[in-house]
């Protein structure tokens, strides 16, 4: 399930209903806004959050300026953005603060089952992609095989991890705490990331423990990691570790689950301290920083293109892509090469987290992407090795009987590997496309310059290609040329972009669900390369 999946759908559909609108009334302002209270509510935001929201929306909403502009829905939707952003933290994601001389000392805080032992590997492989050198130190010594946990945690992420205590109820937290600054020191670590035990409630046991640590280490930052999932109780957790302890940051786990969004929602506004990361799987990769625009985009169906293009850019390999533009471009791609962007697809992670980051996505498509297998690019994988070497590099050869051999060989079917051999082949049209700077079109998915799914409107997709250009005049001016087919490119890029559950109109801007001319610009030279 897509993060806020609830609250995005429920606050889409109330501001898609004044997308017919030409002209607003109070009325309509006024129906939007209770629709938005529901939404807010039903999804656990803390009650004085909804309230100032709602004021705010409504105040601005009915304004002279909306009144007055030439697509006042559009603005409605603009302005919900903009206090989304303003609740989730503001405009900027806050970096973490490193200290001048080293190790920076991040002190992780927050309940039993929140996730910090997790979170504390993530973070540290983070790091480490950051190019820094970190250290985690086992000081949850109450929780049953938590320092077991937190070794294995740290060797999957490659990172050591300090731990001279069993745990288990044995040991002085505070102490191993003191001693792996000294540690951190003779052995080069530039930071440190302190676990630190938690309690299934709030006491002052757990805050005095809590208290003595962040004495004795003097930590930069003070994260307090919070389970997205525990609703109203968030901000009350919350406002009783700012208060007991004090924490410079929050971040929030388990965005990946039935989470509501209220968490998020609320601790920021409330306990004035940013969200800076977020927890969106079980593996150590899923993790990422905070951003409260972008994630404020993703709650309105807006996408989030630019967070897309960092994780497939930290996925992908350049290299390879070259390789594969330049053998798109030759119409030399095999079915080797498609293994390859296969398992560099499953590099990337959650196939349905990047496809939801898309703008515009709509409610039938996120069921479709709900509902993907994602164990049928391991399937692929299995078919296309299950190939002999003239198989892979030259399909034609596939004949009924070496297909029921590679299906024998896969633990698959005839059919499976039919449907394979017919997906690489529209696949390859479809990198070849993109290797000669069109965009990508993916058959069945809407606001992607894509057919909306059916044959009858596939023939109309394929219709409205072959004729496009028609008796257009082409300049016999190599220059011009080429001027022409970029401007008709960045045309292209932004219809690709523009299905928006919010329409196209005078002032639309982000609230469009289009991305800015930067994020286009940088999407194309990501296509590109």
């Amino acid at each position: 399930m897509a993060m806020f999946g609830n609250l995005s759908d429920r606050l889409v559909e109330a501001l898609g209903n004044l997308r017919s609108k030409g002209k607003l009334t109070a009325a309509d302002v006024d129906g939007t806004v209770r629709e938005i209270r529901r939404a807010l509510l039903e999804a656990d935001v803390a009650l004085p959050v909804v309230k100032e929201f709602v004021a705010h929306v409504r105040e601005r909403a009915l304004s002279d300026d909306v009144n007055r502009a030439l697509n006042p829905a559009q603005q409605v939707v603009q302005i919900v953005n903009e206090e989304l952003i303003r609740i989730l933290g503001g405009d900027q994601a806050r970096a973490l603060q490193l200290a001048k001389q080293p190790p920076t000392v991040i002190m992780l805080v927050g309940l039993q089952g929140a996730g910090k032992t997790t979170l504390a590997g993530k973070l540290a492989k983070w790091l480490v992609e950051q190019k820094h050198s970190p250290m985690l130190v086992a000081a949850d010594l109450q929780r049953p095989n938590a320092v077991t946990q937190l070794r294995i945690v740290g060797d999957q992420a490659g990172v050591p991890v300090f731990s001279p205590e069993p745990g288990n109820g044995v040991g002085d937290p505070v102490r191993v705490a003191r001693e792996s600054m000294r540690i951190a020191r003779d052995k080069m670590h530039d930071v440190v990331v302190i676990d630190t035990a938690g309690r299934l409630g709030v006491d002052e046991v757990l805050m005095q423990q809590a208290r003595d640590i962040r004495d004795a280490t003097q930590p930069d930052e003070i994260l307090f990691v919070i389970d997205s999932m525990i609703g109203q109780d968030a901000v009350a957790t919350a406002k009783a570790f700012h208060d007991g302890v004090g924490f410079t940051g929050a971040v929030l786990t388990k965005l990946d689950g039935d989470a509501r969004g209220g968490a998020a929602l609320s601790v920021a506004q409330t306990t004035g301290q940013p969200i800076m990361f977020a927890s969106t799987g079980e593996k150590l990769d899923d993790f990422e920083v905070f951003h409260p625009d972008r994630m404020a985009s993703r709650i309105l169906n807006m996408g989030d293109v630019l967070t897309l293009i960092e994780q497939a850019q930290k996925a992908f390999d350049e290299e390879e892509a070259r390789k594969a533009a330049e053998k798109l471009a030759n119409e030399q791609f095999t079915l080797n090469d498609f293994l390859k962007q296969m398992q560099q697809i499953r590099k990337a992670g959650n196939f349905k987290k990047m496809i939801a980051m898309l703008p515009g996505v709509p409610k039938e498509m996120k069921a479709a992407i709900d509902d993907f297998d994602e164990s049928a690019l391991v399937r692929i994988e299995a078919i296309i090795q299950s190939m002999t070497p003239l198989e892979r590099e030259q399909p034609k050869v596939l004949n009924g009987s070496r297909r029921a051999r590679i299906a024998r060989g896969s633990g698959t079917s005839v059919s499976e590997v039919n449907d394979l051999v017919k997906r690489f082949e529209q696949m390859a049209k479809m990198m070849k496309n993109v290797a000669r700077g069109g965009m990508p079109q993916i058959p069945g998915m809407p606001g992607m310059g894509m057919p909306g799914g059916g044959r009858a409107a596939q023939r109309k997709q394929a219709a409205k290609q072959k004729n496009k250009g028609k008796g257009r005049r082409v300049s016999g001016n190599p220059a011009k040329r080429e001027a022409a087919a970029e401007q008709a490119a960045t045309k292209q890029s932004g219809a690709a972009f523009g299905g928006s559950a919010f329409g196209a109109g005078a002032g639309a801007g982000a609230a469009s669900g289009q991305p800015t001319p930067e994020e286009l610009e940088k999407l194309q030279r990501f296509l590109k390369q």
